[in-house]
């Protein structure tokens, strides 16, 4: 009973006082729209320019442009699945990052997202597509 009490009092104080155990809005919303297929709702994450690579080509592009590029890829490359594998912050939690497998039409990705926040919002700088 000692021990219910513990992790009932315990586990609540655990998710303020690491703020990485609790979940981001704006990194669940990129990681469901990747998973899906939606360039409309990952584009809205976009920065005013982001890198992208995919396969063996990286540029940094414009938003409109990157939306392009990536609506491409997922048109030739079906989404089926993203699985987010890792993720963290920066020390002072200003950048994150996530790193998970996509399975496609086309076979399987590692996919790889570099984001800057400022306060509660989140802009995607780098967004990365390797074959498995």
């Amino acid at each position: 009973m000692k021990n219910l009490l513990f992790l009932l009092f315990f586990a609540p104080a655990a998710l303020f006082a690491f703020p990485t155990l609790q979940t981001n809005p704006g990194l669940d919303a990129i990681n469901k729209a990747i998973s899906s297929g939606d360039v409309d709702a990952l584009a809205k994450y976009f920065d005013e320019n982001l890198e992208v690579s995919i396969l063996d080509e990286e540029n940094t592009y414009t938003k409109a442009k990157a939306t392009e590029v990536v609506k491409n890829f997922f048109t030739n490359n079906k989404p089926k699945t993203f699985t987010p594998v890792h993720n963290g912050s920066s020390k002072g939690n200003s950048d994150q990052y996530c790193i998970g497998n996509l399975t496609a039409s086309t076979g399987n990705y590692r996919v790889y997202i570099y984001l800057k926040t400022d306060g509660g919002s989140v802009a995607i700088k780098e967004l990365r597509f390797d074959k498995e």
